[in-house]
């Protein structure tokens, strides 16, 4: 993965830090799943269109809860090997998915609570080839990205396992605008589950 990555992730946490003050609460996470989307699993050779799912996605998230269990957060999705855009032998890719959410966090007893988030956010896709632009030869950018706005909202049931260290299985859907223009739908579902850490009184 490249190294922006971490960095938007950074600077995300930056702009969590100010409200900490108030917060009776903060989580941080990190994660893995699968990506499921409508569409045939092989790429399609001739119109060299992919249905944009199956491989390995890691996430990382961070929120902060404010009053009465309502806060926000920020999350980062991206497929963790690059896929093969065309078949095999095909131009490799990878999508990142970001988004900001809000979120509400009801208890469902002692140990157990539901996380309900939604909000926007963007997918960047990253198609890497090696043409020697200075990008590549200085920075490492040998890439170019399609950008696409999108929508999002999920769930997740977080279970305090030991400590203030929790396990969360998690499903969200993600409304990927002119996804079409890359991929074979813009409805994305990504399942999986994250470990977290909670700052503050869980």
């Amino acid at each position: 993965m490249r190294k922006s990555v971490p960095f938007v992730m950074l600077l995300g946490c930056f702009a969590l830090l100010p409200n900490f003050a108030t917060a009776q609460q903060g989580d941080a996470m990190i994660g893995f799943g699968t990506l499921m989307a409508p569409g045939a699993d092989p790429c399609n050779t001739i119109t060299f269109t992919c249905a944009e799912k199956g491989g390995l996605y890691m996430n990382l998230g961070a929120d902060v809860i404010l009053h009465r269990r309502i806060g926000f957060g920020f999350d980062a999705t991206w497929k963790a090997g690059q896929g093969s855009y065309g078949g095999p032998g095909g131009q490799p890719f990878r999508p990142i998915l970001f988004d900001f959410n809000g979120v509400y966090q009801p208890k469902m007893g002692k140990k157990a609570g539901l996380d309900l988030m939604g909000g926007i956010g963007w997918q960047t896709t990253r198609f890497y080839g090696y043409t020697p632009t200075s990008n590549c030869v200085y920075f490492g950018a040998c890439y170019n990205s399609s950008n696409h706005f999108l929508v999002d909202f999920g769930a997740g049931i977080r279970y305090y396992a030991w400590g203030h260290v929790f396990v969360r299985p998690e499903v969200r859907y993600y409304k990927v605008f002119n996804n079409t223009s890359d991929f074979t739908s813009g409805n994305l579902v990504h399942v999986g589950a994250s470990i977290g850490y909670t700052i503050g009184p869980d």
